[in-house]
């Protein structure tokens, strides 16, 4: 806060329009936290309206919080759902970090309880969007851990949005027991585990604050609720509360299983999904991720200027040295460097990076994968069905090894990592037989004579760095 009591926008490549690295235009503040403000935005590309969050890094540094910051960077981009918050870029300068975000314009769904409470099937409405969204999200490891109103927005739709994952936790933050041990969240909504200090799952907890949410939603007041701070909080032990005379059995006999004192007796959201009153008109959302490879580090010591990943008119380039330790089995060299394994698949090809995108999308929509192009040389593909940890998606980019060869890696972005390897093994490689040169770990290296003209007695002897 500045000596004059006015508020100052952040000082990157500012004009008289207040604009954010000639992308964005800044203008009114929405809101602040203690290390945090929020201002309302626009992104000159595409007229859009945005958030920008501006986190102040000696603050958070002071309070040794930059952890936290980067796990929040990552599990924003780890999920991407309908009824999440969409973090659409990070920046950052030597100072401050920059947080854009999905503009939601419906502000909290805490202003409308406070009027008062909702009718059932709004209610319902919105408890099915907010399961649907931490369902998701624990498919993806991540815990929100404060879920409340407050942190629940909605957009011009009426349509649900979580948001603020800061207090989030992800599987690294597991101890040995395989519990986690952070007190965190907001008392009235937090499980009487959590407030045990034994260790908790944060999933449990988190159903817990889903059923504080649904109850708050049909009463228009908390469960637990005392003057008396260790009074409320006996409640919790306890599980203690009485259910207004208007609410309906269903949602009585829903919110019992949801708000009981025994973890694991609490119902799994595999359970909620099951009962009638929530399957009523409920239709499960389509979710996609971004993996964490995406995002620059934007918070270590350097000026980063931007994170701006530029579009390309050809794509990236793959040194020979990156081909032969990717695509020999016997000669990979990724668990030197890389912390984290992911399921990855690989061919070569003699097309066009073109021609080789046409094939991929096509490929993808006729298996009924909803195709996103996230620049000219790479793609999402997002499948319909729902499989055991969610629905399967799909990463595709293509590298240029040299003037006449490609390089096309696959990698899962989500869902289950058997159910990639079975839909890479029977549906991915027969349908893309007639433009492959190569298979990841062939060896020798073979090519397909049907469709490629020239060269094609080609190995990986054959392919030298220039």
């Amino acid at each position: 806060m500045e000596s004059d009591g006015r508020e100052r926008l952040p000082e990157p490549q500012q004009s008289v329009r207040n604009l954010l690295f000639g992308k964005y235009e800044m203008g009114r503040l929405l809101g602040q936290g203690t290390f945090a403000k929020v201002y309302y935005g626009k992104d000159l590309r595409y007229n859009e309206s945005v958030a920008i969050k501006v986190i102040n890094k000696d603050h958070v540094k002071k309070e040794g919080l930059m952890e936290q910051i980067k796990r929040e960077i990552s599990v924003m981009r780890l999920v991407r759902h309908p009824n999440v918050v969409e973090l659409k870029e990070v920046m950052a300068t030597k100072s401050k970090v920059f947080f854009v975000m999905e503009y939601v314009r419906g502000g909290e769904l805490f202003a409308k309880v406070a009027k008062g409470k909702i009718k059932e099937d709004v209610a319902r409405k919105y408890f099915q969007q907010l399961i649907s969204a931490v369902d998701y999200c624990h498919s993806r490891g991540v815990s929100h851990r404060d879920l409340k109103p407050e942190n629940l927005l909605l957009d011009e739709n009426e349509d649900l949005k979580i948001s603020d994952f800061g207090l989030s936790a992800l599987p690294e933050q597991l101890r040995q027991d395989g519990l986690l041990h952070t007190q965190c969240g907001t008392p009235a909504y937090v499980a009487p585990e959590v407030l045990r200090k034994k260790g908790y799952g944060g999933p449990k907890a988190d159903i817990w604050s889903c059923g504080v949410i649904l109850y708050v939603l049909l009463a228009g007041f908390l469960p637990f609720q005392d003057e008396n701070i260790m009074k409320m909080y006996r409640k919790v032990f306890k599980a203690e509360y009485v259910f207004p005379p208007w609410f309906s059995p269903d949602a009585r006999r829903l919110i019992s299983k949801l708000l009981i004192a025994d973890p694991e007796k609490r119902f799994a959201i595999s359970s909620i999904l099951q009962v009638p009153w929530f399957k009523k008109g409920f239709k499960r959302s389509p979710s996609f991720c971004i993996q964490d490879d995406d995002m620059k580090p934007v918070l270590e010591e350097e000026d980063n200027n931007v994170y701006n990943k530029p579009i390309h008119s050809s794509p990236p380039f793959f040194n020979a040295f990156e081909l032969i330790s990717s695509m020999s089995s016997g000669f990979d060299l990724s668990s030197l460097f890389e912390s984290k394994k992911k399921a990855v698949s690989m061919f070569t090809s003699k097309c066009s990076a073109s021609a080789i995108m046409t094939k991929l999308e096509g490929v993808a929509r006729g298996l009924r994968f909803r195709v996103v192009r996230v620049k000219d040389f790479k793609v999402k593909m997002q499948g319909e069905e729902e499989g055991r940890k969610g629905a399967l998606s799909v990463t595709a980019e293509v590298f240029e090894v040299a003037p006449d060869v490609a390089l096309v890696e696959f990698s899962k972005s989500a869902g289950d990592t058997l159910e990639y390897a079975k839909f890479w093994e029977e549906e991915v490689r027969p349908a893309l037989k007639d433009i492959v040169w190569a298979w990841q770990g062939d060896s020798p290296l073979h090519c397909n004579s049907n469709s490629l003209s020239n060269n094609n007695n080609g190995s990986i002897d054959g392919i030298r760095e220039e």
